[in-house]
């Protein structure tokens, strides 16, 4: 398969990284927590998509946004907070 591509729509208030793959929908959204935060708050992930690493890329984009940005993750959502409890490499962008 070819590379995933995460794309990242933001707003004031908060945002959402997405990817489309055979026209389904994969998405983690966020809220903001201040300027230096965010708060993940939810993973949705199609079963046509399940076991192709698409949840963990959609964590991956944001960690490497926080690490660009300088901001901290808050993952209040149960799929991004083990997953990002699972790569320990991550954990400076976690709050």
């Amino acid at each position: 398969m070819s590379e995933i591509s995460i794309q990242r729509e933001d707003s004031p208030n908060g945002g959402r990284y997405v990817t489309i793959i055979n026209g389904d929908e994969a998405e983690m959204t966020y809220s903001r927590a201040g300027k230096t935060r965010i708060i993940i708050d939810h993973t949705g992930v199609p079963d046509s998509m399940r076991g192709m690493g698409v949840g963990k890329k959609l964590v991956e984009a944001a960690v490497k946004d926080a690490r660009a940005e300088g901001f901290k993750i808050i993952p209040l959502c149960p799929f991004a907070k083990a997953t990002l409890e699972k790569h320990t490499e991550w954990h400076d962008v976690v709050q």
